[in-house]
């Protein structure tokens, strides 16, 4: 069973609210139509479970909602014109209003509601005709769409879902572990197709690896591991300083610190090689002012993936307030590995 937090809560009952609110209005503002003609539809309800709810689901996109629900209501209102008989009005509009969704990957669960609504159209949308798909079908979708996307993006759930890019993989990631074409062919091996986006798969998978390499390691913070004695430099100090300061303490990264201690910039080996032996010129013309830097309660096997695919060498570490407290290089990283292999043995 699915437990949810407070926040998706929230965003899922107070986001349909207003949706359903604004959307029914919106439809009762538009002039004309059947006096008995509803201004909001029932599908509705269901659309809104899964923009407000589960808006990450390939079936909560704004192609399958607008698609889904238009194109399904027009096939609907085909049936109900073709047939007499209601009931085969009903299967034929919904049957069809699936196979067409399908084939124009625009499948939405609502949809077929849309259409079971509209192929046992009531005198009401019989007298609106061809325009119920404008008024209210149309008006409500699109309005609800949009308040998801305001909702939605405003309590931080991004939407239309984009799955993250993967992060680039080393040689031996890219042979051994999974990659997303790895997921789509598995995906098509299924016997029950999973409608769920392959890359969001590969995310999950090595949000569990790296979970279960925490666990394996015990959540070790890298306040436990960091080496706390850094050589730092201050923007207004030298480039001659810099390099002394370098060869002295054989380090190939210096952190920028101000007053504070808060990290402004690195200096590496890199940036110096090709200046002059003696240069009097400041730090800040040549540092790097694009600093990743991590928390000091961040969790060891979290610099995995930032050591590896995304090919950091050496990271900042910062305390609450934001200032320098350590440094993590690949060195710590990897005798802390080491020593988890070994106890695995």
């Amino acid at each position: 069973m699915t437990r949810y937090h407070a926040p998706e809560l929230a965003r899922g009952a107070l986001g349909a609210l207003i949706g359903i609110a604004v959307a029914g209005a919106s439809a009762r503002a538009v002039p004309g139509g059947p006096e008995l003609l509803p201004f909001i539809v029932a599908p509705m309800g269901a659309c809104a479970v899964l923009l407000f709810a589960v808006p990450a689901s390939p079936l909560a996109q704004p192609w399958p909602v607008l698609g889904g629900n238009l194109i399904s209501t027009a096939v609907g209102l085909s049936a109900h014109w073709l047939f007499d008989d209601v009931l085969l009005a009903a299967a034929v509009g919904v049957g069809a209003a699936i196979g067409v969704m399908m084939l124009l990957g625009c499948l939405h669960p609502p949809g077929g509601a849309c259409a079971l609504l509209a192929a046992t159209a009531t005198p009401a949308i019989h007298d609106q005709g061809p325009l119920f798909v404008l008024s209210p079908v149309a008006v409500n979708t699109v309005v609800l769409l949009l308040v998801a996307i305001a909702v939605n993006n405003l309590s931080g759930k991004r939407y239309p879902h984009r799955p993250a890019p993967p992060a680039p993989a080393g040689p031996a990631a890219e042979a051994l572990g999974i990659t997303t074409p790895d997921v789509e062919e598995a995906m098509k091996r299924l016997a029950d197709r999973l409608d769920v986006l392959p890359a969001d798969i590969v995310a999950i998978v090595r949000d569990a690896e790296t979970h279960a390499l925490d666990r394996r390691l015990g959540s070790i913070p890298v306040a436990r591991i960091m080496n706390t004695d850094v050589a730092v430099v201050h923007p207004f100090e030298s480039i001659y300083r810099a390099r002394t300061l370098i060869v002295q303490r054989q380090v190939k990264t210096l952190p920028v610190i101000d007053e504070e201690r808060r990290v402004i910039g690195v200096v590496s080996i890199i940036d110096l090689f090709t200046r002059d032996i003696v240069e009097l010129e400041t730090v800040d013309s040549i540092m790097r002012t694009e600093v990743t830097t991590i928390p000091q309660e961040t969790p060891v096997a979290d610099l995995v993936p930032m050591m590896t695919s995304e090919g950091y060498k050496n990271v900042p570490v910062v305390d609450c307030e934001g200032r320098l407290a350590g440094m993590i290089t690949r060195g710590e990283l990897i005798a802390v590995l080491h020593r988890a292999l070994l106890g695995a043995g």
